[in-house]
């Protein structure tokens, strides 16, 4: 039985370093993903999304701050126990679902080439790939060759590579931006799947507001931070670590940077106020 992966990111710096200059990609992210929990990443593009992920995945280091994955310090362990974790502790799939799969062979041996590493490990008890192939809703396809599927099924037969070693965190990049609504279901249905039987954390990077809502919260990266948070249809203002809030765009719209508010505050509410001065007469 698979356990879920606790996540927390505390004050996570990113800086891509460039001869044009340095962009700072991600500028002191907090957060904190409870084990089983599912999670979507939304925010335009360039936002740090992607960042983020890579991040937690191990495939890029924190410039700064803390990324830890249940027990794991990520900017503490070598490559190569990085690249260990990879194969059994955290499930990657990367944006279109090709990239995760061999065309050549079929879905029944995509899956066993994803356990080889977990099969060695002392300890570890794999499902059969067809059982994993039936949590992704592709049960008795396990003779069927990648480029038969049509796109759904192939986003879900990238899913079951991912879940195949049995991760207690799955991270997912754009799973359902190439999909039509049909496929977009299927594949959420898939991951509500993964995570009820499994109780695998599972991340979701996505532009799709729909899958963050049907995830049960969804946090929003804007310029680099976390912006908002969602929960249960409702949208929340969330205090970094270093106290500071993002206001939504449409109240930035109205109030420019550089305006001056007083802040109000009563037993549980905070109210902001924005200081007009009185030209001088």
């Amino acid at each position: 039985m698979t356990t879920g992966l606790a996540v927390a990111c505390r004050r996570v710096v990113h800086i891509y370093r460039a001869e044009a200059g340095d962009v700072v990609a991600l500028a002191g992210v907090d957060l904190s993903i409870g084990p089983g929990e599912m999670l979507a990443l939304v925010g335009p593009s360039g936002s740090g999304k992607s960042t983020l992920v890579a991040l937690l995945a191990g495939l890029m280091r924190p410039s700064a701050g803390l990324v830890n994955i249940g027990t794991y310090d990520m900017g503490k362990l070598s490559d190569k126990e990085i690249s260990r974790l990879r194969g059994t502790q955290i499930g990657v799939v990367v944006q279109n679902a090709t990239r995760n799969l061999l065309p050549y062979v079929s879905l029944r041996r995509n899956i066993m080439l994803a356990q080889r590493r977990a099969a060695r490990t002392k300890g570890v008890k794999l499902d059969d790939p067809d059982r994993v192939l039936d949590l992704v809703g592709l049960g008795g396809q396990g003779n069927a060759a990648v480029d038969t599927l049509p796109p759904g099924a192939r986003q879900r037969a990238a899913l079951a590579v991912g879940i195949a070693a049995g991760p207690g965190l799955l991270l997912v990049d754009e799973p359902t931006s190439q999909l039509d609504t049909g496929g977009r279901d299927e594949v959420v249905h898939a991951l509500e799947t993964v995570n009820a039987e499994r109780g695998t954390t599972i991340v979701v990077v996505t532009h799709d507001g729909d899958v963050g809502a049907r995830l049960g919260r969804a946090v929003t990266i804007r310029d680099g931070r976390v912006g908002a948070e969602g929960r249960d249809g409702q949208d929340f203002a969330v205090v970094a670590g270093d106290g500071t809030v993002q206001l939504p765009p449409q109240v930035l719209e109205r109030f420019p940077e550089g305006t001056l508010f007083t802040v109000v505050q009563s037993d549980d509410e905070v109210s902001l106020r924005a200081y007009v001065q009185t030209p001088a007469h």
